[in-house]
């Protein structure tokens, strides 16, 4: 899949400066029909427990929408697949994510938000590691999925010890390769988020080094494309409402939900309340104003020239769930 840079390079869009200003998009649009495609990742938690109960299906059939489900392995192939067409709607992303997309020019509407989870990424060495503290992680090298919260998490932990991104060797994997290279000592530090955070503390006895508190807010976004948010608002409102609720039912019945996330996420009950524990589920429309942490992220990527180009966060759509 062609990246976000090589994308930008060759396709550069329009888009930022047609949406400046936070352009609003009241939830209204045209009488749905055809197919929703949902773009998910296994850390998207809310989406993974509606299509499991087929909730979304039933509310949108008298729409005269199906939903197709769509998994990938993390936020920016997600993201560059909204943006390339091939997705709708894009669940929950890291706040790192958007970041990227706006430097490519995507033209993509912040749907929902949930509100801060700091504890639920971190970094992570093994149980016997002579890593003690941040400062430690000098020359050596770390395992994160690119753009991911995670990158940021570790420019801002390499930040607060007067280290910079130059300091340690980065190794750019997917999660599923960065546990393996954990396991097999390739790596001296991994940096990754909840379920497989969870998963690797309790079945590969990884220690947390740090996690987000003091240092990543660590807010988990949900997008669509503009084009599909323009045209199909009632989709867009039904499937925020559902989010609500959903987020609501998983932080109230934690056993529950556990229990049904366990087949689709092929993970124990009781590591998955862990990892359920640390996140908010706490699902909120996006706000004019209410960005100010993306635009830190964002020049905080920018400073350690890992950005092509500067990016104004508030330079997005944004969906009005309610107005109609």
């Amino acid at each position: 899949m062609t990246s976000f840079f090589r994308h930008d390079r060759r396709h550069a869009l329009a888009s930022l400066g047609a949406l400046a200003g936070s352009a609003l998009l009241p939830a209204r649009g045209h009488a749905a029909t055809g197919t929703l495609r949902i773009g998910y990742q296994k850390s998207s938690t809310l989406i993974t427990v509606i299509k499991t109960r087929g909730s979304l299906d039933a509310l949108l059939a008298p729409l005269g929408v199906t939903v197709s489900w769509h998994e990938f392995a993390s936020g920016l192939p997600l993201l560059e697949a909204l943006n390339l067409g091939n997705v709708d709607f894009s669940a929950d992303v890291a706040d790192t994510v958007p970041v990227f997309a706006q430097a490519a020019g995507a033209d993509l509407t912040f749907v929902a938000r949930e509100t801060a989870s700091p504890a639920a990424q971190a970094i992570l060495v093994k149980g016997d590691s002579p890593l003690q503290t941040l400062a430690d992680l000098k020359g050596k090298r770390v395992g994160f999925a690119k753009a991911a919260g995670a990158h940021y998490l570790l420019l801002a932990a390499l930040q607060s010890v007067g280290l910079s991104f130059a300091d340690i060797t980065p190794a750019y994997l997917a999660p599923a390769d960065g546990r393996a290279a954990f396991e097999r000592g390739a790596l001296d530090a991994w940096v990754v988020w909840d379920p497989f955070l969870a998963a690797a503390q309790r079945q590969a006895g990884a220690r947390v080094l740090a996690d987000g508190r003091n240092l990543a807010s660590y807010q988990r976004y949900y997008l669509a494309s503009t084009p599909y948010a323009r045209a199909h608002g009632d989709v867009l409102q039904a499937l925020f409402d559902e989010l609500r609720r959903t987020g609501q039912w998983t932080k109230q019945n934690p056993k529950e939900a556990a229990a049904l996330l366990s087949p689709a996420w092929g993970l124990d009950a009781d590591t998955i309340e862990v990892a359920n524990g640390r996140r908010s589920y706490d699902v909120q429309a996006v706000r004019p104003g209410s960005l100010d942490e993306q635009q830190r992220i964002a020049d905080a990527f920018l400073a350690e020239k890992l950005l092509p180009k500067r990016v104004d966060a508030s330079a997005v759509a944004l969906f009005q769930p309610g107005k109609r």
